[in-house]
């Protein structure tokens, strides 16, 4: 039987998360039971009950924990890219796959499980950090536009976001009967070299 973790070191809520999330990398998010995620941790179903109503809210606490870490990893993108406005932004869409790559877990919470950012406001402020690191990139990016013609940060930023989850999605996390042949990192370059092209952020030869 698994050592009991949680109760051997007064951390069986992180026990049940650390379970969880291998777990959910392994069948989905639907895919297992409180109690099997008590027994990887070592604690009966029982004691999962002290900390969590029920498995929405396991996954919750996954996904908040993700968007710590993704929040994280987005800023030392961006900070690592500066004083380029357009390479911090570029960064920002690198690291999104190099997170998807590193933590599936977190990633399928967040963005697969169907739990909404809005369960707790824990959650939601996780959710908004990493938010405004791409919008904080996109708007650096699109200074220069004159303000009548430059796109929201909000909706700019949301762009990259969707391609970015587009290439994950599609191409970085070994999706069957989609190979793609070029690396998703080329695939997400080009698209964005596209978009801020035509949105006239760097020169058409460039």
């Amino acid at each position: 039987m698994p050592k009991k973790r949680g109760y051997h070191h007064g951390n069986l809520r992180q026990a049940l998360v650390e379970a969880a999330l291998g777990l959910i990398e392994a069948k989905g998010p639907t895919g297992f039971t409180l109690s099997e995620a008590a027994k990887q941790a070592g604690v009966t179903p029982a004691a999962v009950y002290r900390h969590f109503e029920g498995r929405s809210d396991l996954i919750a606490e996954a996904a908040r924990q993700g968007y710590e870490i993704f929040a994280d990893v987005m800023q030392y993108a961006f900070d690592s890219g500066q004083p380029s406005a357009l390479a911090a932004f570029e960064a920002t869409g690198r690291a999104y796959l190099a997170f998807a790559r590193k933590y599936p877990g977190h990633y399928i919470s967040m963005f697969e499980s169907g739990i909404s950012v809005n369960r707790t406001p824990e959650l939601a402020a996780a959710s908004a950090r990493a938010r405004a690191v791409m919008e904080r990139a996109a708007t650096e990016l699109s200074e220069h536009i004159p303000q009548d013609k430059r796109p929201p940060a909000a909706m700019f930023s949301a762009h990259i976001w969707a391609m970015s989850h587009g290439v994950v999605e599609l191409f970085a996390r070994n999706s069957p009967g989609s190979q793609s042949p070029f690396p998703p990192e080329d695939l997400l370059e080009s698209g964005i070299g596209v978009y801020l092209r035509g949105l006239g952020l760097i020169a058409p030869d460039s």
